[in-house]
């Protein structure tokens, strides 16, 4: 089932003045379904199997000319000697749109594609869907801790698969084989022990040393590891936010899994139920916001400038988005139920900003685990399943 995605209008809007395209993700966000449908009158080339891969790396030229009017290349993170030969093709003939490339980001792709193609390509990333999204399955999204249990991979929605036993093979095939193999990793349960723990700390901000310590790997280890999960989307990094850009930069980074059912199955969660009394529960819900958001923003083209926030006094904001001159900052909390204290650390954080950056227009916003929204004097109080009403 091919469903609409929100990234089909800036693929199409660049694909109107860039000759070379690409789309990249993790694995099994929907890349190649995303470009067959958005360009029907191009050729489909796979770059997976080793014939057709061969015959890219070994005679690119032909290739190229074989293809001469422009095709959807997939998998282009196999033959990277090809882009050179891109280049001079687009060269002799710019017609915007002509070539589509998708790809797994975790390869390095972008990097690639940006040093051998600038001027000449535009990059997009696309995420697996996002609520408003996966909508168009026709599968019921009433219960928040099922939606967070299933993750948001789209073949276990168009197939109606077990999550549990899909998610347990992604990690196996894509997570643990892929990574690995960019890693050079040689020691499996050291690594699989890594990606628990990642699991087991998402939402909370990063500490090498601890990390490297709870799993026996060094400390540039755990920072070499770290850095391939991010490039890979199976994790993000949110740096602080402060009035000081260099004060920014030094303190640390909150960590949070980009898929909340990933999370799920690497922390032994099994069924839905489990995640109501589950002690990470919050955090999960944290993470699934946060990442409902970069999917928001990513999705509409839009860099991601997103950040948290604490302080020595122990004031702490779970999310910042800042557009512009626009700073939205999200409380996020996982009970069904608004509390007075919702607001407290909005407030304060609205007296830091009006003090230090009085020219952004501060927005506070609560997202919580209830079904109905408030507009309160201090803010607005969005439920879950609204998330996506708002422009972040």
């Amino acid at each position: 089932m091919v469903i609409p995605r929100n990234l089909q209008k800036p693929l199409l809007d660049l694909a109107s003045s860039m000759p070379v395209v690409a789309v990249t993700g993790p694995r099994q966000s929907g890349k190649t379904t995303l470009c067959r449908a958005t360009f029907p009158e191009l050729p489909y080339v796979s770059l997976e199997p080793l014939d057709i891969r061969s015959y890219a790396l070994e005679d690119p030229r032909g290739f190229l000319q074989e293809h001469a009017d422009g095709a959807i290349f997939d998998e282009v993170q196999r033959t990277p000697d090809l882009f050179s030969y891109l280049q001079q093709e687009v060269d002799e003939r710019p017609q915007p749109g002509r070539f589509i490339l998708t790809g797994s980001q975790h390869f390095g792709l972008s990097a690639k594609l940006s040093q051998s193609l600038a001027g000449r390509i535009g990059i997009l990333n696309l995420l697996p869907p996002s609520l408003d999204e996966l909508t168009h399955f026709g599968r019921p999204l009433d219960d928040l801790w099922t939606v967070l249990w299933t993750g948001a991979y789209p073949r276990i929605y168009d197939r109606s698969l077990d999550p549990g036993r899909w998610l347990a093979d992604y990690a196996t095939t894509y997570v643990q084989r892929d990574v690995r193999q960019v890693l050079r990793v040689t020691d499996l349960e050291a690594f699989t022990t890594f990606l628990r723990l990642i699991a087991g700390r998402t939402a909370s901000e990063v500490n090498l040393t601890s990390l490297g310590g709870d799993a026996g790997i060094t400390h540039p280890t755990v920072r070499a590891w770290l850095s391939v999960l991010e490039t890979s989307f199976i994790c993000q990094r949110l740096p602080a936010w402060h009035a000081s850009q260099r004060k920014q930069v030094i303190k640390a980074s909150k960590l949070h899994l980009l898929d909340s059912g990933l999370a799920c199955y690497l922390l032994g969660i099994s069924e839905p139920s489990q995640l109501r009394h589950h002690p990470l529960r919050g955090a999960l819900f944290e993470s699934w916001v946060a990442s409902e958001i970069t999917k928001s923003r990513l999705h509409r083209g839009l860099p991601q400038r997103m950040f948290h926030f604490r302080d020595a006094r122990g004031l702490e904001v779970d999310l910042l988005v800042q557009a512009g001159d626009r700073l939205t900052a999200v409380e996020v909390k996982s009970s069904a139920t608004i509390a007075r204290d919702f607001f407290s650390g909005l407030k304060r954080l609205g007296e830091y900003v009006e003090a230090h950056k009085s020219h952004l227009t501060y927005q506070p916003r609560v997202i919580f685990g209830g079904e109905e929204g408030q507009n309160r004097r201090q803010g607005k109080v969005l439920p879950w399943r609204q998330i996506h009403d708002v422009a972040w």
